[in-house]
């Protein structure tokens, strides 16, 4: 784990300083060691200091900000045959027979093409390659891991947090596109698709069929995901999606922590325990007031480096999560995110079905699985690395992207007010004899069963301000000195 970094002098000079200074922006975390590299040199240093006192010159440069999650990390950047890399990710199984960095380095030291190597394997990830005239980056299909790109009239650069190209004058940052590979040299920047998902019609199938499928893929995920590990931790509300991430962890024989979090006096904490003891799993309940939202609430405006109340309100409880992981020395976190876009999961879908039918929503529903590492994973890779625990998400897949994108809409939603949503996740519940009580709950955002976002409008409205201005004003605040 850790932060990924890469520049391009556009003029030519030495990128060292400039590259330096964007992995010191990142510095913040619990930091093992700071790496540097050109093409054909790399310097690991425990300090950002003796880092600076290297004598390296190099218009195209790569950094990684090292923080070990899991004992098999290692510091990085990593030599291949003729360049360097910096790779931030798992990779989880099947057919590419790669595990860890150290297998992504051989692969593409065995001159497979970039392109060849992101296409077939399946996990979350980013990264870059310095070679001699031009940076290589690429990231996974879904975009679970954050990378940004920008450019100004000096450099062309990546980062795994906005800050960091803020803070070498870089004012415009994108999200770097999932599922393509950038060359990035002294022009620019120029991306090519490799592994994304495309819009299709519906295949017609029944819901038995697609309720089989999905458990099937569902399994696979979360088996891929535990493997090797003793005990997890799940982020749990005793919904739909966490219940059956729960159910299936337990199953794939690994010990399961769920963790609930909460404001005072929120009626979803008592649901989210009887869902826990109908599983038969610990549950461990936190509960925390208003004045901790505000304690944390410039963490999390820093962490997800934008005035966003619904990021915010959604950020502040999945940080609190992260943060009783950590404590409790676990080093993965299961959540759900990616279900209620891949599944039909938001009321909107159906306030959108009902007039225009099925078609119309369906295009919807892609568009918003095309966005998702924007509206919602970035934020929560962010906030788990800055507590040093590993968030894998066994929803958030190409395989079950791809299944899902392919349902028709009848098995994801009912066509009439306030009619159940995600039917074939609910099937999939039943077929796996969860209690019927979590088969047929409706979903709320976390936001609202946590109470944050009363918190929220309350701080903002006693200074006169929305949510929206209230975050907008504490973002000039916090990073004045970068922008």
């Amino acid at each position: 784990m850790g932060a990924i970094i890469a520049v391009v002098n556009k003029k030519g000079e030495n990128a060292i300083d400039a590259a330096v200074a964007m992995l010191k922006t990142l510095g913040y975390r619990n930091v093992k060691s700071f790496g540097i590299a050109s093409s054909t040199t790399v310097k690991i240093e425990k300090t950002i200091r003796k880092l600076r006192n290297k004598d390296l010159d190099s218009p195209i440069t790569v950094g990684h900000v090292f923080s070990q999650a899991l004992p098999q990390d290692k510091p990085q950047p990593m030599k291949l045959e003729n360049a360097m890399l910096v790779f931030n990710g798992r990779i989880y199984a099947n057919t590419s027979g790669i595990s860890d960095t150290e297998g992504v380095a051989k692969h593409l030291s065995q001159k497979e093409s970039v392109e060849n190597f992101a296409r077939k394997i399946e996990g979350g990830f980013a990264f870059v390659v310095a070679e001699t005239e031009k940076i290589v980056a690429s990231r996974d299909a879904l975009g679970n891991y954050p990378l940004y790109y920008g450019e100004n009239k000096g450099f062309a650069a990546l980062a795994s947090e906005r800050k960091a190209l803020w803070k070498i004058g870089i004012e415009t940052t994108d999200s770097f596109p999932p599922g393509h590979v950038a060359i990035v040299d002294r022009k620019g920047f120029k991306f090519q698709p490799v592994k994304t998902l495309a819009y299709s019609k519906s295949k017609q199938i029944s819901m038995e069929y697609a309720a089989k499928k999905l458990q099937k893929l569902l399994q696979q995920s979360i088996k891929e995901r535990v493997s090797g590990f003793k005990e997890v931790g799940i982020a749990f509300s005793g919904g739909l999606d966490s219940s059956i991430i729960a159910f299936l962890a337990k199953n794939s024989g690994v010990d399961v922590h769920l963790i609930c979090v909460s404001l005072e006096n929120q009626p979803e904490t008592k649901y989210a325990q009887e869902a826990a003891e109908e599983l038969k799993l610990p549950i461990h309940v936190h509960i925390y007031r208003e004045k901790d939202v505000a304690a944390v609430l410039p963490k999390i405006v820093w962490l997800i480096e934008e005035p966003n109340p619904v990021k915010t309100s959604i950020g502040i409880p999945f940080y609190w999560t992260a943060e009783k992981v950590a404590e409790m020395n676990l080093k993965v976190l299961l959540a759900g995110q990616g279900a209620d876009e891949l599944f039909g999961g938001y009321k909107r879908y159906v306030s959108e079905y009902m007039p225009y039918g099925s078609e119309r929503v369906r295009r919807t529903i892609f568009n918003d699985i095309l966005q998702m590492h924007e509206t919602n994973l970035e934020r929560d890779f962010k906030i788990c690395d800055f507590h040093n625990v590993e968030l894998r998400l066994p929803f958030a897949t190409y395989s079950i992207a791809k299944f899902a994108t392919e349902l028709p809409i009848e098995l994801t939603m009912e066509r009439k007010e306030n009619g159940l949503r995600k039917l074939v996740l609910r099937q999939v519940a039943k077929n796996l004899g969860l209690p019927r009580f979590i088969v047929e709950k409706p979903k709320k955002a976390i936001q609202y069963t946590t109470g944050v976002n009363e918190v929220l409008r309350r701080l903002a409205t006693e200074k006169g301000l929305t949510v929206k201005e209230y975050l907008q004003k504490m973002c000039r605040t916090i990073f004045k000195e970068l922008r």
